[in-house]
């Protein structure tokens, strides 16, 4: 009997042990994924010596990629066999991260994350479609629960590294950390991932690409997608604005890493709390609660300036530690972004799924990530700028070598930043709210008719 075929079909806690192997691969890939892109827009300035803008293209055009690529790099994958594509997969990574802290340099850099976006849109569609195979119906909700759950432990380990990383070997050593990660991948699948027998199934590249296009000339949901990537803009902010902010404002002890975690902590805690509350109203609502929070939590990010009027520049935290003011106002924004994610994730496939047409649903939520394509590359994108403009690089030509003090009028207005993009929160958050109301109505004229 083949492995795949082997599933418990009772409703209980186990699994096929290639079910347990994707898992722990997968918490391997998210660790050093995230290691290295908390620190990704300080690597291309600090270590590679790109400027802001640049550093700020680079890494739209790179995670936009991820995003973008999984549905092709997954229909190879069900033409290959998924022993074949891991392989593929971790070995693209470890090289594209071996490369990273190896040879850091403007030449080299691209084409390893080139690596790195192909790699990893491999491991997306890969290690969920091993959940779904491995499990039932009677214990695919506990399947994914537990690969949910794996994510964030990955997400949040990676981050917890990432600090001492920085701090004690240095910022070009974030890439042999995630390259160790991936090698151990390697070393586990080649060993221990028994192949589900996938060769020759799926759709075609052609046949992907045609849906992508029927996704995107599709008004309804296209304009859903685009309204929600404004909520996305703001979360990644995370990782293409927070870091240089938090650093360069407070000093190279300060703790983004740490602070990025406060989201993916308020998640596991809150989630399942907020969705069991919210299941008696329509998944619009729980999105519109969302994307009202967000723009609340950039506010709060930019308030940090008022905060160090009252408080002067340390925050003693109940007497166990003390923050400065920015850093506090950036938990508290964070841990906003959390449980906006609570409201609109859970719910967010549930809403586009009604507004894919009947019988094609499977194929559209193919795309439904799309809107975090076009969050990454207009956050990051838009950051690159805005850095440049109010938070600007002091190593940059004319800041080089001056004091704090001396650069303090140049940071006088850092906290603006944040206000732009709650302005994007703002108007998509309106265009939701108004997107809901259009819908309804145009869904009962359909049946009035």
């Amino acid at each position: 009997m083949k492995e795949n075929e082997n599933v418990i079909q009772k409703s209980s806690w186990r699994f096929p042990p290639t079910f347990w192997t994707a898992n722990y691969v997968e918490l391997l890939e998210r660790a050093a994924f995230y290691c290295m892109f908390i620190a990704i827009s300080l690597y291309l300035t600090d270590v590679v010596g790109f400027d802001d803008k640049w550093a700020g293209i680079i890494g739209a055009f790179f995670s936009a990629g991820v995003y973008f690529l999984p549905p092709f790099t997954g229909a190879f994958s069900d033409k290959i066999g998924f022993r074949a594509a891991l392989l593929i997969a971790f070995t693209l990574l470890t090289i594209g991260y071996f490369t990273m802290s190896f040879l850091p340099y403007k030449a080299t850099v691209v084409p390893a994350f080139v690596l790195l976006m192909f790699g990893g849109s491999f491991i997306k569609s890969i290690i969920t479609g091993t959940v779904a195979k491995n499990s039932s119906e009677t214990n695919r909700a506990r399947a994914y629960s537990i690969f949910y759950f794996v994510v964030n432990i990955g997400a949040f380990t990676g981050k917890m590294f990432a600090k001492p990383i920085r701090i004690d070997i240095g910022l070009e050593a974030i890439g042999y950390f995630s390259a160790i990660m991936t090698f151990i991948a390697i070393i586990v699948v080649f060993f221990f991932f028994k192949n589900i027998d996938s060769t020759g199934q799926g759709k075609s590249a052609k046949e992907i690409w045609t849906g992508f296009v029927k996704v995107v000339t599709n008004a309804r949901l296209i304009t859903l997608i685009l309204i929600l990537a404004g909520f996305w803009i703001i979360q990644h902010q995370m990782y293409a604005s927070m870091p240089k902010y938090i650093i360069r404002l407070v000093g190279k002890d300060a703790s983004p890493e740490w602070y990025s975690n406060v989201n993916s902590a308020t998640v596991i805690i809150f989630v399942m709390l907020i969705t069991h509350w919210m299941k008696k109203f329509k998944a619009i609502t729980s999105m519109n609660i969302g994307m009202i929070l967000m723009p609340m939590s950039a506010v709060l990010m930019a308030m940090s300036p008022l905060l160090t009027q009252w408080t002067g520049t340390s925050i003693s935290m109940f007497g166990l530690f003390t923050l400065h003011p920015i850093a506090l106002t950036m938990i508290i924004g964070i841990g906003i972004q959390g449980l906006a994610e609570c409201f609109i994730s859970p719910r967010f496939l549930e809403y586009f799924s009604l507004q894919a047409p009947k019988g094609e649903e499977g194929m559209y939520l193919g795309f439904s990530h799309l809107h975090s394509f076009f969050a990454n590359f207009i956050g990051f994108f838009i950051s690159g700028f805005l850095l440049d403009a109010y938070c600007p690089d002091p190593n940059k030509e004319g800041l080089r070598g001056l004091t704090a003090s001396q650069l303090a009028p140049y940071y006088e207005h850092a906290h603006y930043i944040w206000y732009y993009f709650a302005g994007i929160g703002i108007l998509a958050a309106i265009a939701l709210y108004i997107y809901s109301k259009v819908v309804k109505r145009l869904d009962g004229r359909k049946i009035s008719v």
